[in-house]
């Protein structure tokens, strides 16, 4: 038996995250969680780690300074695993930005090299649709053909379309502000135990990314991509992508398209794994991928304190990654 590791993206941020495990950690002479935040802050050019833990909250949530939160706290938690001792796991993937950091912790793409690029994706993100002309919201409780039918209804010449698949009956649609709106209204009149708007802005994984998809791309030329050394599953198509130049297309594509993230972890599970570990801050893709798989003798673990960190090393404890 084997174990996974998944990625977290934007949502699960929060200031004070990831204070417990730098305050455990005695790694290297500084601890590793605050010389990986260090590290991205030299890149950056602002301490994050302040950001991380005083605020304001609302810059924080600012999604050119969000990605490389996310992106930094993952890989911190990765390397605190990694320096107690913790094993490679055999598979990787990551929802949305936890792509890119399961590609750092496969040793794909660079850490800094990450750092500023998930910046620059945030930027473009923004950049991409008026601040208040985009919006995002989670429908509960209504099934996929049924919420098609409620975007289609809702669109009148405008964008809403489900962009993340998170959990069956929990999807995420975005698009144009009014239509979002007017989705919402036609998903609760087709049977939605619930369907609200979320404090997002850029209406991400819609088709209304394209040009930001099309700025990233380009930008990524200048990136080098290795192939990874733990096999990577993407959430774009649920699929092992091995040749840097598919992982290239597929960063950039990745941005107007949906995250199929309930495909992904089937496609995980299906594998002869003991364990799938959310590595990073927060438990949000733990308990959607117990929604998800209910393969018996699966356990779902996630990384976000020192106990949390013990109980998965003891987890994992004899466990053969090959």
């Amino acid at each position: 038996m084997s174990f996974g590791f998944v990625f977290p993206g934007q949502g699960s941020q929060s200031i004070g995250m990831l204070a417990k495990l730098a305050a455990a950690d005695t790694t290297g002479a500084s601890g590793v969680v605050r010389a990986t935040f260090d590290e991205a802050g030299a890149v950056l050019g602002y301490d994050l780690w302040k950001l991380l833990q005083e605020g304001p909250e609302d810059q924080l949530n600012a999604t050119e300074r969000t990605q490389p939160a996310m992106l930094v706290a993952g890989v911190a938690t990765w390397r605190y695993w990694r320096g107690l001792g913790g094993d490679l796991p055999v598979v990787v993937s990551g929802h949305s930005l936890g792509e890119f950091t399961a590609l750092v912790c496969a040793e794909a793409l660079e850490f800094r090299t990450a750092v500023d690029l998930v910046r620059f994706r945030g930027q473009v993100m923004q950049e991409a649709v008026p601040l208040g002309t985009g919006a995002v919201a989670a429908i509960l409780g209504l099934d996929e053909a049924k919420l098609q039918e409620a975007c289609q209804e809702a669109a009148q010449g405008r964008v809403v379309e489900p962009v993340n698949f998170n959990a069956p009956g929990q999807v995420v649609i975005a698009g144009h502000s009014d239509a979002v709106q007017r989705a919402i209204e036609a998903a609760k009149a087709r049977g939605a135990k619930r369907a609200v708007l979320l404090p997002v802005s850029v209406p991400v994984h819609s088709s209304l990314m394209r040009g930001a998809a099309d700025r990233l791309a380009e930008r990524l030329k200048n990136v080098e991509i290795r192939t990874p050394r733990v096999r990577f599953v993407s959430a774009v198509d649920a699929v092992v992508h091995e040749k840097p130049a598919d992982i290239h297309e597929l960063l950039a594509r990745q941005l107007p398209n949906p995250v199929r993230w309930w495909d992904t972890v089937r496609a995980l599970a299906s594998g002869d794994i003991a364990q799938l570990i959310e590595c990073g801050p927060g438990k949000v893709l733990t308990g959607l991928n117990r929604r998800i798989e209910k393969r018996p003798g699966l356990e779902f673990l996630a990384l976000e304190d020192p106990a949390s960190v013990e109980a998965a090393l003891a987890a994992t404890q004899g466990v053969v990654n090959a």
